[in-house]
């Protein structure tokens, strides 16, 4: 029988997630890049690679999270890298998970 077990960086993710719903209003952000899926959406897909973009504790993405990258695509993750701050995403290293995944994207331009 297989536990859970707790993760504080996760359930600390979560909690921010929790509280942001009603502030981003479940508003699909798309940013004219092509992007069918809404903030909230994104980040929920890329739960796996929390470990890789995590600020002071990043380990190299696991299989489970290049697998969701490459589902997720390049245009969601740009979207995700230049959209409002969300806790526990370093926005430099997740623009360095399609290079650790040997995921075919484009670079992602860094808005200003």
């Amino acid at each position: 029988m297989k536990y859970l077990v707790f993760n504080p960086l996760r359930a600390n993710l979560l909690n921010v997630l929790i509280l942001a719903l009603p502030l981003l209003g479940f508003v699909s952000l798309t940013m004219g890049q092509g992007c069918t899926s809404t903030i909230i959406g994104s980040v929920l897909q890329l739960m796996p690679c929390q470990p890789a973009v995590a600020a002071f504790a990043a380990e190299l993405p696991s299989e489970s999270c290049c697998a969701a990258l490459t589902e997720l695509g390049q245009p969601c993750l740009c979207m995700l890298i230049n959209g409002p701050p969300i806790a526990g995403l370093d926005r430099s290293l997740a623009l360095q998970l399609p290079a650790k995944c040997a995921a075919n994207f484009d670079p992602c331009s860094i808005a200003p």
